[in-house]
């Protein structure tokens, strides 16, 4: 077991829905397990001017209940023991100084200063660290997503970031890469000689990712009607998700190694041409409907979204990367609000056997395939062919199932804390680095310009369906189909 170095944890907006519902439960659960070092604290920032026991009350009541199953009250209790409370109020700087004061003194420990506030705040956030003399090489930045609305603010953010932070002290975060089961997908393509010599275009028919929500807006209708699923969805997880799929093997397991990787998949991405968003891309937007056999309301009836809006709350984009290892396979990115479930898988479908010499409908479709799923739950199948039993020699699909709760002798971290050890151990492998940001949003934005100079709008689909028809549409004209509907 290996415990964090030293550190403190400074909490921006630490009266927040990420840092009570995510970064507070993670921090617990890394506690419990004894990665934390004794030493460490736990700073959490809010506006409000109140004590650390109010703050401790609201922890209790809102950070709490979103505590894995083996909760344990005494390890909850000396968790506790870590967290401080300060009030400080973004845009005031004399709050700065107050924090400094705070961090004063701490014996040389790591300074983790994660900004789970609106992006707006990054910015005056690191002047006014750096002003109090906060950006020195022990202190390293945490910044959610999204990072701007497209490529020009997102370089407006990162150029003043970058005025008072050296790239290695910052972390772009992206939790969809500390999952286990991402995790795995390096150590199943490149610790195994089964999957490596398949895992290019000769063997492989097409790739899908996607991520899908049954939640619909959630009371975030101000935010999410001038971002978009493209935006919020899109140009990060499913992105980096495809960029862990396509990459090439990395020298070695160094950050900069496996960045500079997914970085060349980035830049391989074809383009997008005005033609190419027409017939590759398809927008949708959910109307009323049902889940979980209760009635839910359309996006344009939800609570402060602009009347008319053509947000997009679903996206399906058909994806081509140029180099010699996938030329020609199609990579399919979904994402979507108010579908019948919620799912995050990666599905690699291996071409047909050149000659179906067993009977029966089974050989017409893609046998053998890889299921990578990453919620609810994580795991690995592996789908392919068998003997149907009893006479004749009928195929009949099964797969293989690495159940990570039923196998794991070890017990398996939430990304969130992954990623939190990560940031204390200095560990950049899993976050963003700024040029990928940058590649990324160069490929995003063509999409982004088509669908504002259309005249169409998105195209409706009913709440608890997986998107409008149109999406299963682009994959039929590659004589592909949605793994669901296989």
């Amino acid at each position: 077991m290996t415990t964090s170095p030293p550190f403190d944890i400074v909490l921006f907006g630490g009266t927040g829905d990420l840092v009570m519902r995510k970064l507070l439960p993670a921090l617990y659960q890394a506690h419990k397990a004894g990665l934390l070092h004794p030493l460490g604290r736990i700073l959490a920032l809010g506006r409000k001017d109140a004590d650390r026991a109010a703050y401790l009350a609201q922890m209790e009541a809102q950070a709490r209940p979103h505590v894995q199953a083996d909760f344990d009250a005494a390890v909850w209790g000396t968790f506790a023991e870590r967290i401080l409370y300060c009030k400080l109020d973004a845009e005031q700087p004399a709050d700065f100084d107050a924090l400094a004061q705070a961090l004063a003194g701490n014996g040389g420990r790591i300074t983790v200063c994660y900004l789970a506030t609106a992006p707006a705040l990054f910015t005056g956030i690191c002047a006014q660290l750096a002003r109090v003399g906060l950006n020195h090489p022990g202190v390293r930045v945490v910044l959610e997503k999204p990072l701007g609305r497209d490529l020009a603010s997102s370089n407006a953010i990162n150029a003043e970031v970058g005025r008072h932070f050296a790239e290695d002290q910052l972390y772009r975060i992206d939790h969809y890469l500390g999952k286990e089961s991402v995790q795995n997908l390096m150590a199943i393509r490149f610790g195994n000689t089964l999957f490596e010599p398949l895992w290019r275009r000769e063997w492989v028919d097409n790739v899908q990712i996607t991520i899908a929500e049954d939640l619909g807006v959630e009371g975030r209708g101000e935010f999410y009607d001038k971002t978009g699923a493209l935006r919020d969805m899109v140009q990060s997880h499913l992105l980096q998700l495809l960029c862990m799929v396509a990459m090439e093997p990395p020298a070695t397991l160094e950050a900069n190694a496996i960045r500079d990787e997914k970085l060349k998949v980035l830049n391989a991405l074809k383009p997008f041409s005005e033609s190419d968003v027409a017939t590759n891309s398809v927008r949708g937007q959910y109307r009323a409907g049902a889940i979980g056999g209760q009635p839910v309301v359309g996006y344009l009836d939800e609570a402060r979204i602009a009347p008319g809006s053509r947000t997009e709350t679903f996206t399906a984009i058909k994806a081509e990367i140029a180099n010699w290892r996938w030329a020609g396979v199609p990579f399919f990115l979904r994402t979507g609000k108010r579908m019948p479930e919620r799912l995050a898988e990666v599905v690699i479908s291996f071409r047909k056997v050149p000659l179906a010499l067993f009977p029966g409908p089974s050989m017409e479709r893609a046998s053998n395939r890889l299921v990578i799923q990453l919620q609810p739950d994580e795991s690995i199948q592996l789908y392919f062919l068998a003997k149907e039993a009893g006479d004749g020699m009928r195929l009949q699909p099964t797969y293989l199932n690495l159940d990570f709760d039923a196998t794991s002798q070890h017990r398996r971290a939430d990304a969130y804390e992954r990623l939190l050890l990560d940031v204390i151990r200095g560990n950049l492998g899993l976050f963003m680095r700024r040029d990928e940001l940058e590649a990324a949003w160069h490929w995003v934005e063509p999409i982004l310009a088509g669908w504002n100079n259309s005249t169409l709008p998105p195209k409706p689909y009913t709440a608890g369906t997986w998107g409008p028809a149109a999406s299963s549409a682009l994959l039929s004209r590659d004589g592909v189909a949605w793994h669901e509907e296989l």
